[in-house]
């Protein structure tokens, strides 16, 4: 492993000699410079990792040189010395970008733990850079795979609103592949660099995930024994994905609403309020527009995360994509050596996939552990919309000869369910697994009496 580089800048030889041993006691390389000139020569030509630079010097000046290092680099780390009570020129230099500061004379262990801290700063911002490199990478828009229509046309979407700051709301089926889209949004934007913060507003309850978008301050609530910072302050600069946003409580919904307007949020407990400069990229399986019209979700809501609507395509309707798509999924399980056989393809190609992508590739890995030949996954191989029996479970509905209307199917097992429940909707929608907006709408269109409760 290569010695982190530390270039050493100080016009006084025996500090000099004495900073170097400090350094190279804890293995570091040293290059050293007598002055601010020698030292600006010693950064261009040898690219260090970290510069300590005094401030006074004769000739060109520590802090001369740390702009200089900073207009070619502002990335580049510093540390200065300043003398003991000119703590001004110190913080200064912090203005200017300097990492930090160590004051002459200077403690030996507080000069090693301050370039231990930046060193370890450095190596910890050049693997973030490494992952958002390969973040963008393996979400690149290219990458989308589909040649149908339906996915050439969303390709050129994303394209478009990817550079831009639109909020966009992403709705489709459960596992068309929404968040894979929110993400390629993100790390194809200017936003890149900063982070992607997921909220699925399904799995945090619904007394929690105001504190979970916001935060909250110690004291809001029973229980807040500290500060917390929310989702949206985390993603500040960067992008907040609110999935199944179609599952969040009215009340905060107007809280969303001021969020996406005054660009602030307001922490639990707090008076005061935090300024926020987040993307928001949004996405829901139920239809928003007709949970506005039940009154389950706030219609200028909806306008706001309305700004720039894409609809994913559900794989029954680009079946062309199958072969591309599972071609895909044997070369991200290392299999890319094993054949589908033409059968195999048929039957893949026939089902409608109601899981969409997400039930595909499940599929896949499925097959792959069940093959019995090495080389190539046959017909055997494939299970399709199979459910183990499960003597705990409801029993398999039997369709009369003569057919079965879904609606009154539907329309009856909400009725149970209220029953159930005493008419407590909350508990219902747990019971039928949907949440409580999708069971208000259900409800108000099949003009089920007793569904107010």
């Amino acid at each position: 492993m290569l010695k982190r580089k530390v270039l050493l800048v100080d016009d006084d030889e025996g500090i000099r000699a004495v900073l170097e041993y400090n350094l190279k006691e804890v293995g570091l390389d040293v290059i050293s410079a007598p002055s601010a000139e020698g030292g600006w020569k010693l950064f261009r030509s040898d690219a260090p990792d970290l510069v300590i630079t005094d401030v006074r010097m004769a000739g060109m000046s520590g802090m001369d040189l740390l702009s200089r290092i900073r207009s070619a680099d502002p990335a580049a780390l510093v540390i200065v010395i300043t003398a003991y009570g000119t703590i001004q020129q110190a913080v200064e230099a912090m203005k200017k970008g300097a990492y930090d500061y160590v004051t002459k004379p200077f403690d030996r262990d507080a000069l090693k733990m301050t370039v231990r801290k930046a060193l370890e700063f450095a190596s910890v911002r050049q693997e973030n850079r490494q992952l958002r490199t390969e973040l963008k990478g393996r979400f690149s828009l290219s990458r989308l795979v589909g040649k149908s229509p339906a996915m050439q046309a969303l390709s050129k979407l994303l394209a478009r609103v990817a550079s831009t700051d639109a909020t966009v709301l992403i709705q489709g089926e459960t596992g068309t592949g929404k968040e894979l889209v929110a993400r390629a949004l993100h790390y194809n934007s200017p936003r890149s660099s900063a982070n992607f913060v997921t909220v699925n507003c399904t799995a945090i309850p619904r007394e929690l995930l105001e504190s979970e978008l916001f935060g909250h301050v110690k004291g809001a609530f029973t229980g807040a024994t500290g500060p917390k910072t929310g989702k949206f302050e985390l993603a500040d600069g960067g992008t907040v994905f609110l999935d199944e946003i179609g599952d969040i409580d009215v009340g905060l919904q107007k809280k969303l609403l001021r969020v996406l307007q005054e660009r602030e949020i307001d922490k639990v407990g707090d008076r005061a309020p935090h300024p926020v400069e987040v993307r928001v990229i949004a996405a829901t399986n139920q239809p928003l527009n007709h949970l506005v019209e039940t009154g389950a979700f706030r219609k200028d809501l909806y306008y706001r995360l309305n700004v720039f609507p894409i609809t994913m395509p559900p794989l029954r309707e680009r079946r062309e994509d199958i072969p591309l798509l599972i071609d895909h999924f044997l070369e991200k399980l290392g299999a890319t050596g094993i054949r589908v056989t033409e059968n195999a393809l048929a039957l893949l190609a026939a089902h409608d996939w109601p899981g969409n992508v997400r039930e595909l590739e499940n599929t896949i890995e499925r097959a792959l552990i069940l093959r019995n030949n090495e080389e190539e996954i046959g017909v055997k191989e494939i299970t399709l919309g199979q459910v183990e029996n499960n003597t705990h479970g409801p029993k398999a509905l039997d369709i009369p000869e003569g057919g079965i209307v879904l609606e009154e199917v539907e329309k009856r097992l909400i009725v149970e369910a209220l029953r159930k429940t005493g008419g407590n909707q909350s508990a219902a929608a747990r019971l039928l697994g949907i949440s409580r907006q999708t069971l208000i709408y259900r409800i108000q269109k099949h003009a089920i009496r007793g569904g107010e409760a």
